[in-house]
């Protein structure tokens, strides 16, 4: 199986940035593509961006588009995330996670394996 662990989550205000990692290891070479996603209190778990290993396709959610940046280190099985002009709605837990197909898709379903999350607070 494939473990997934992120990082860089934490409190900063409107308008600042944070930059969130996850670092596979495992049978990394079934990580297709892999994604984040996020999870608010109350909130159903929803997509933020993913990346395709195979291709190179990234895909944003609208709602992070022109603000985050998804990129990875295919060699060193490493993701990341970087966030900036962060508001407080994109306060939420963030999860990585990873696909054994090369096609992007948006829902959690789609995916095989997840990281136990790291916390990301947005204060206003």
């Amino acid at each position: 199986q494939v473990q997934l662990v992120e990082s860089g989550g934490g409190l900063v205000q409107a308008g600042g940035s944070l930059r969130l990692s996850c670092a596979a290891s495992g049978r990394t070479f079934s990580n297709y593509a892999m994604g984040w996603f996020r999870q608010a209190p109350g909130k159903a778990r929803e997509f933020v961006a993913a990346i395709s290993w195979s291709n190179g396709n990234i895909y944003y959610a609208d709602s992070v588009k022109g603000r985050f940046t998804i990129s990875g280190d295919y060699a060193k099985n490493t993701l990341y995330l970087q966030m900036n002009s962060l508001k407080p709605e994109d306060t939420a837990v963030y999860y990585c996670a990873s696909r054994s197909v090369g096609s992007i898709v948006v829902v959690t379903s789609g995916y095989d394996y997840w990281g136990q999350g790291t916390q990301v607070t947005v204060s206003s």
